[in-house]
């Protein structure tokens, strides 16, 4: 592609701006078969200011143009909870969205470098969208299949963008995919047994519809706890747990979701979801859209997603190396075998998470798919 590039900086509190920054990606990827389109009133809301995110953080939008047409898309956030956690002076950006022209990408960085030194920055880290409690990472491997929810999606080439911008790798995030027809299924049911001859004391329960809403307290102290010292991890405030679970609670489906406690007092968790992108992929967007008479089906309930993604399993550190997390991941995959689901993807692991890595691999999971999130002073 040949013209200049200009740039227009966009006010994330504006609806009007919101539409135009999240429109790009509609055009982008109006061609490609693989791409989900998020809802827009979800889309809006992760961006709006009344996103509990944006009580610590700040954010700035920016597109690029040439020829009058929108051909590029960035985000640069400044989280103050994450840099005073980490120690760090890190901006971040996210939601990139870009044609395949190195020039409209450099403009994008740059500006989001220029941004982050004015706020005294000395690092930008990414994509995170807006955070890492988010969506987060570039796919760099595994383009033969849709994204589950809440996970990114991106084409083959915005990795040698990035790259060219002088990002280098910070950390790999992986996916595992588990074929749940070849579950092994005669493994679960001894490690569950074993796991309650071994600890009486502990008892591992499903999260019920009528069980929820106090349940979800209990979900943020144990996320809090079980992540602290990982890689780039940041607390959840009482809003942004409030916000997931507005999020994901509707897709509750009983004998997915599993909680540990002893004696009353929570141990861990394990919060697997339906992939609801199945539902969303014909509706592009919009509920009211012609993609509606496809999706029909799983709304009302006749039809369920292939798919289900397990979004998150933690234990307190006082309950670990007791099988606690074998058990739930267990019980959750007998579970979704009995209901017809055909596979599972457990998203995303830390590259050097040893234990739960040797974890899947014990129930046969496959790693299958790579995120990978990049870093490069300002």
């Amino acid at each position: 592609m040949s013209g200049s590039v200009a740039l227009v900086s966009l006010d994330h509190t504006r609806a009007a701006d919101r539409r135009r920054f999240l429109r790009l990606a509609h055009r982008l990827y109006r061609n490609d078969p693989l791409w989900v389109a998020p809802l827009d009133s979800e889309a809006h809301q992760v961006l709006a200011p009344q996103n509990p995110f944006f009580q610590h953080a700040r954010m700035q939008l920016w597109v690029a143009v040439r020829h009058g047409a929108d051909v590029g898309r960035i985000a640069g956030i400044v989280d103050a909870t994450h840099n005073a956690v980490h120690g760090e002076r890190a901006a971040h950006f996210g939601f990139l969205e870009s044609v395949d022209d190195v020039a409209v990408t450099a403009v994008l960085f740059e500006a989001v470098s220029a941004w982050a030194r004015a706020a005294g920055c000395d690092r930008l880290v990414g994509p995170m969208n807006p955070s890492i409690n988010d969506e987060c990472g570039l796919l760099i491997d595994g383009f033969d299949s849709s994204p589950v929810l809440m996970m990114t999606y991106n084409p083959p080439y915005l990795r040698r963008l990035v790259e060219a911008a002088g990002f280098a790798k910070a950390k790999d995030l992986i996916a595992f995919y588990l074929d749940l027809a070849e579950a092994p299924l005669v493994r679960l049911e001894r490690i569950a047994a074993d796991f309650r001859r071994r600890h009486p004391q502990l008892t591992v329960r499903p999260v019920l519809k009528s069980t929820v809403a106090a349940d979800v307290p209990k979900l943020k102290r144990v996320f809090n706890e079980a992540w602290e010292k990982n890689w780039g991890a940041v607390p959840l405030t009482d809003g942004e747990i409030n916000l997931l679970a507005e999020r994901l609670v509707p897709l509750v489906v009983e004998g997915l979701v599993w909680i540990a406690e002893q004696g009353g007092e929570v141990a861990g968790f394990l919060l697997a979801v339906p992939d609801a992108n199945e539902i969303l992929r014909p509706l592009r967007g919009r509920m009211l859209s012609p993609g509606l008479v496809k999706a029909l089906p799983y709304l009302l309930g006749w039809k369920q997603p292939r798919l289900l993604r397990v979004v998150a399993l933690g234990t307190r550190r006082e309950f670990r190396r007791r099988g606690l997390e074998a058990m739930m991941f267990a019980e959750s995959l007998r579970k979704a075998h009995a209901l017809g689901f055909a596979g599972a993807e457990a998203s995303w692991i830390l590259e050097d998470n040893v234990p739960l890595l040797r974890l899947l691999e014990a129930f046969s999971a496959k790693p299958y798919k790579t995120y990978r999130v990049y870093a490069r002073p300002v």
